[in-house]
């Protein structure tokens, strides 16, 4: 007997980070699927020409049913090209979403992403989003985007697109790090910060530091810029306060904030440990070349590092910050969170939504106010 076709089509224009772990974790809990994928590298060339690469790639299959895809994918576009995918099942998932993406100017933001992201709404089934607040912020925006159009401008898509939309908050597998929580247990409550974490552990997703709404290209690799920690200290009460910070080092996520917060720690003559993590890209902020020497006595461990190593490092760790302009999920904070880190993070974005009860969440009104 002659075994069915695929049924399920799965494509990715962003193949890395949580992107690739998203669609590696679909692949491996859903039986018959096809994937199709484009390195992580180009953004904006990806979401622009995408469609018409995988237009010529994708085979036609007439056991198809389901295409599931990023919003980095123009899906207006791509059913165009191939009727033959337009009459399918189409979910479209949203990571994050280019019309409240922070850019330094406003006349910087390219209308045509949040434009194609509005366009693959209209022609999918479903759309998902990782948080409400990622969904939220979407469709309150739509009216005023499409108010940049000088004339003839749509009404009411918000209203056509709204009824199509759940909340699937991203798939996080943590490890178990119970038993290497002990050298914390003196100082935590016997409540640990991950119990109040309103996020599934259901699927794999091994991420590294903040990959979870990574738009650009990564170009980091491991790094052993380490200060050894000796087995003596993980149970000393009275070690200096550890600070991660463990994010995409990129302008949205206000490394300007938390570094000038550290000098005026330092200007106190506070004592504390310093580990700076996460991705580095092309156009690195000034600020950590800046900051790295003038907080070179406090500093632990300073960018990318492997999984093992981040995850160790998460563990020593007491407080994990964020001074983010904008998070779609936080990843990385919950990871530093389940590992025993205590959050310090924005009473804004998605932080009140996966932390509801905030008394485990110092939340700050107004970032610029920890300075």
């Amino acid at each position: 007997m002659q075994s069915e076709g695929p049924s399920v089509l799965l494509v990715e224009p962003f193949y890395g980070g949580s992107h690739k772990q998203l669609i590696d974790l679909l692949q491996q809990n859903i039986t018959g699927c096809s994937v199709f994928t484009l390195p992580a590298k180009k953004w904006h060339w990806r979401a622009r020409t995408a469609a018409l690469h995988f237009s010529q790639t994708v085979p036609t299959c007439p056991s198809y049913r389901v295409l599931f895809s990023s919003s980095v994918l123009n899906l207006c576009e791509l059913v165009a090209l191939r009727p033959d995918l337009a009459r399918l099942k189409k979910v479209l998932y949203f990571h994050e979403n280019q019309l409240v993406y922070p850019v330094r100017k406003d006349q910087e933001r390219d209308f045509q992403y949040g434009y194609n992201q509005v366009l693959s709404c209209l022609v999918s089934d479903v759309v998902v989003f990782n948080s409400v607040f990622n969904m939220d912020s979407f469709l309150s925006s739509i009216s005023s985007f499409m108010k940049k159009i000088p004339d003839h401008r749509p009404k009411d898509l918000d209203l056509l697109i709204r009824p199509k939309c759940v909340v699937l908050y991203y798939p996080v597998q943590f490890p178990d790090v119970r038993l290497l929580l002990k050298h914390k247990a003196l100082d935590r409550p016997e409540e640990t910060p991950d119990d109040e974490a309103q996020t599934p552990r259901s699927g794999e997703s091994p991420s590294l530091g903040d990959q979870q709404e990574d738009p650009h290209e990564s170009s980091s690799e491991p790094r052993t810029d380490q200060r050894p920690v000796s087995e003596g200290d993980t149970g000393d009460q009275m070690k200096p306060l550890h600070i991660v910070w463990p994010h995409r080092w990129e302008h949205d996520k206000n490394p300007e904030l938390f570094f000038s917060t550290l000098m005026k720690l330092k200007e106190k003559q506070v004592d504390f440990h310093l580990s700076v993590l996460g991705e580095t890209f092309t156009d690195v902020p000034d600020i950590f070349s800046e900051a790295r020497p003038q907080l070179d006595p406090h500093i632990q461990n300073w960018g990318f590092l492997s999984r093992d190593q981040y995850l160790q490092v998460l563990l020593q760790a007491d407080v994990v910050v964020s001074t983010a302009r904008h998070e779609f999920f936080g990843v990385a904070v919950l990871e530093a969170v389940h590992c025993g880190c205590y959050p310090l993070c924005p009473k804004a974005l998605v932080y009140p939504e996966i932390f509801p009860g905030g008394h485990l969440l110092l939340l700050l009104d107004d970032p610029e106010g920890a300075v």
